[in-house]
C-alpha cells in the first residue's frame, strides 16, 4: 500500500521539529481544501482477486504473490498496490477530463486482467467477498497494528481491511468563492448525495458464503468500525475548521517506531501533541499518516476523495459511478439543481454524522428501495445524462450511464438486487458467480 492509502507507511517520524498545537490546525486547514476551478478527476479502484473459473476457491498466497509480481511488472499509468487482503488497487493520475481519466483507467486495466489471466486469476468488482472470510496475507508492521486497534471494535475492522473493495472518485475541492463549485457547497453536497451514492451502487448483499440484512455490506462494516475514525466532521463548523478538529480530536490508531508500533487506547492526536505520550512529540510526518488512517465517507487531501461507492461488476462497471460523480459535482448547472435535489434529505439524515444517521443507514440496508433515495438517484441520473455531453463525454461512456439507469435506477433497483436474485432464481443456496459481470 502506499502512503496515500488507509494504513499506509508514510515517510519516517523524527524528521522535522515537534509540532505545536496552532501549528498542527494551521497545516490542517492549508492542505485540507486547495481552492480553485475544477480541473481534474481521479478513480482509484479495489478488486478483490478470484480464481478465474472458480471464484469460491481460496486463492493460495503463492499465487497471489506471482499476480503482485506480474502486474508490478506492467507499465501501468495508475499507482498500483495491493491491500492487506490482497486486494489490488489502481489509482489513476489526476487527469484533465473525465474523458482522459476513463481511456487512461481502461488501458491499464485491460493489462491488468491480461496478466491476472495467464495466472488463472480475474478481477472481480464487489463491496465485499461473498465467500472468504478474512485472511490478512500483509505482514507488517502498520497492518499488525491497524489490526490490533480496529479489534477493539469487533470483526468488522479485519473484514474492511481483508474482504472490501471500492470505487473511489476523486475531484478538486472547489473555488473558494461560493456557489455551485464552490468548496463549501461541494463538501455539503458529498455527505447528502453521498448517501445517493451508496444506495444507486450498493453491491455487497453476501458475506461469509450467505446473505446479510444489507444490499451494501461493506457500508455497514465501515459504519461499525471505531465511534470517531469512520464519522464525518461536524456539519455545524465551516469546512476547513470542522475537518481541523476532527483530524486532532480523532485518537490515534498507532504510534510508528522501531519494532512493533504501539497502539494507543483513546489517545487523540490534540492530547498527543499536549502530553508527549508514547516518549516523544508528534511531528508534520505523524500528522500526515494520522489523516491516512481516518475514514470517513468523504476525506479532503486538497481534493476531495469519495470513498462510499461499492467496487462494481463487469468490464466498464466502475464507468458508471465515476462519471455520475463527476458530472453532478463538476458540471455547474448540474451541480446547482443536484444540490436543490438533495437537499431535503437533510432532514431524514437528522444531527448525526454520515454515516451512522439514519440516511445512510437506510441507503445501505435498503438501497434504492427506499422510496426517497430511489426518487433522489432518478432525478440524481437524469442530471448526470443531461450533463455529459457538456463536459466531453464519449457516446460509449453516457450508454453506460444510460444502461445502468434504466437496469436499475428507473426500475427502483440495485446491483445488490440482481445478486440476491440470482441466489434465489437459480436454486443456488450459496451467491453464485455471473462470468458476466465478475470478470
Amino acid at each position: 500500500m502506499s502512503s496515500e492509502t488507509p494504513g499506509g507507511h508514510g515517510p519516517p517520524p523524527g524528521q522535522t521539529p515537534p509540532l505545536g498545537e496552532g501549528e498542527a490546525e494551521d497545516l490542517l486547514r492549508g492542505i485540507c481544501f486547495k481552492t480553485g476551478p475544477p480541473r481534474t478527476v481521479g478513480v482509484e479502484l479495489e478488486w478483490l482477486l478470484h480464481d478465474r473459473d472458480q471464484p469460491r476457491r481460496t486463492v493460495p498466497p503463492h499465487l497471489l504473490e506471482a499476480a503482485a509480481t506480474a502486474v508490478r511488472a506492467l507499465p501501468l499509468s495508475a499507482a498500483l498496490t495491493f491491500e492487506p487482503g490482497g486486494q489490488l488497487e489502481l489509482s489513476s493520475r489526476p487527469a484533465a477530463s473525465l474523458t482522459a481519466c476513463v481511456e487512461d483507467t481502461a488501458a491499464d486495466l485491460t493489462a491488468v486482467r491480461a496478466a491476472l489471466d495467464g495466472l488463472g486469476l480475474a478481477p472481480a468488482g464487489l463491496g465485499v467477498d461473498p465467500w472468504q472470510t478474512p485472511r490478512r496475507l500483509l505482514r507488517e508492521p502498520r497492518y499488525e497494528a491497524m489490526e490490533k486497534a480496529l479489534d477493539r471494535w469487533g470483526p468488522a475492522g479485519r473484514a474492511m481491511m481483508c474482504t472490501t473493495a471500492s470505487v473511489q472518485v476523486c475531484l478538486d475541492a472547489g473555488e473558494e468563492e461560493p456557489g455551485p463549485l464552490g468548496y463549501a457547497r461541494r463538501w455539503r453536497l458529498a455527505h447528502l448525495l453521498g448517501a445517493v451514492l451508496v444506495a444507486a451502487f450498493a453491491n455487497s448483499p453476501f458475506q461469509g458464503g450467505g446473505p446479510t440484512p444489507w444490499r451494501s455490506t461493506r457500508q455497514a462494516l465501515w459504519a461499525a468500525l471505531d465511534p470517531k475514525r469512520t464519522l464525518a466532521p461536524d456539519g455545524l463548523l465551516p469546512p476547513r475548521d470542522a475537518w481541523a478538529a476532527h483530524v486532532l480530536d480523532t485518537p490515534v490508531l498507532c504510534v510508528r517506531g522501531e519494532g512493533p508500533w504501539h497502539v494507543p487506547d483513546g489517545l487523540t492526536f490534540r492530547g498527543w501533541i499536549r502530553s508527549g505520550a508514547a516518549g516523544r512529540r508528534p511531528d508534520r510526518s505523524d500528522l500526515d499518516y494520522h489523516v491516512t488512517t481516518l475514514f470517513p465517507p468523504a476525506r479532503p487531501r486538497g481534493h476531495l476523495e469519495l470513498r462510499m461507492i461499492d467496487a462494481q461488476s463487469g468490464d466498464d462497471g466502475w464507468i458508471v459511478p465515476l462519471a455520475v460523480t463527476t458530472a453532478l459535482f463538476d458540471d455547474p448547472e448540474a451541480a446547482e439543481t443536484v444540490y436543490r435535489t438533495v437537499k431535503p434529505l437533510a432532514e431524514t439524515a437528522g444531527a448525526d454524522a454520515a454515516p451512522r444517521n439514519p440516511l445512510w443507514t437506510a441507503a445501505a440496508r435498503d438501497g434504492l428501495a427506499d422510496p426517497e433515495l430511489r426518487q433522489a438517484a432518478d432525478a440524481c441520473f437524469r442530471l448526470a445524462l443531461e450533463a455529459l455531453p457538456r463536459l466531453g463525454a464519449s457516446v460509449a461512456v453516457r450508454d453506460a450511464v444510460a444502461g445502468f439507469h434504466d437496469r436499475f435506477v428507473a426500475r427502483g433497483r440495485c446491483p445488490a438486487d440482481d445478486l440476491r436474485d440470482l441466489l434465489t432464481t437459480g436454486g443456488a443456496r450459496r451467491p453464485a458467480h455471473p462470468k458476466g459481470t465478475l470478470s
